[in-house]
């Protein structure tokens, strides 16, 4: 899950937890504009509610608070600090995410050292203000021809996450769908519920997802 700045109803600590107890296997921070050290003494305590429900602990942009907090794994885009040369500053323990919006860019991401990769977005979303999604074929191809775990991101929704894991998604990434909603935790159940069972099926049938 995403946690971002103006979606959460309440605090994103509060959120946080509330996303850890419904299941969420991963919670990465990206916050633009908040200071610097609002953004250390939060992803602080993060990390440390992350360790107490074994949650991932992602960073966005700042591969220096992610250092200093100990988190597993720093994500850039393709706007950000390179991926090679962020990849360079960090240990081989923590990983590294790229967020990608074409084949080009998934295939860069992992010749630059990306250890997992974003592709997005699916679908129109408000959160980063896209008012077209690149769709579910950008998904498969990218799933085709690139062998890390890909995160699908970009709108994606209880009423469609079936459809994006069986397009070849690892895993979905979320953000308005879970923090925009009265229970976060409720939320986030449902959306794993949808994700293993479609896993389920997939092995079960002899396939991948």
């Amino acid at each position: 899950m995403l946690l971002s700045e103006g979606v959460a109803k309440v605090p994103l600590l509060k959120a946080a937890e509330a996303a850890a107890r419904g299941g969420a296997d991963a919670l990465q921070l990206r916050l633009k504009e908040t200071p610097d050290r609002e953004v250390l003494n939060l992803a602080r305590a993060l990390r440390q509610l992350t360790r107490d429900y074994g949650v991932f602990f992602v960073i966005n942009d700042r591969p220096d608070i992610a250092l200093l907090v100990e988190a597993d794994a720093v994500h850039v885009g393709q706007e950000d600090l390179p991926a090679a040369a962020v990849r360079r500053l960090l240990p081989p323990t923590v990983r590294l995410g790229v967020s990608t919006h074409s084949l080009a860019q998934a295939q860069q991401a992992v010749a630059d050292g990306a250890d997992h990769i974003g592709v997005g977005p699916i679908y129109a979303t408000a959160t980063r203000g896209y008012r077209e999604g690149k769709g579910l074929g950008l998904l498969r191809e990218v799933a085709a021809k690139v062998h890390v775990p890909i995160i699908a991101i970009g709108g994606i929704t209880a009423e469609n996450a079936r459809e994006v894991k069986t397009a070849g998604a690892s895993a979905i990434a979320v953000c308005r769908a879970v923090l925009a909603a009265d229970d976060i935790a409720a939320a986030t159940c449902r959306l794993k519920h949808i994700v293993a069972e479609e896993a389920e099926s997939a092995r079960e049938n002899g396939g991948a997802t």
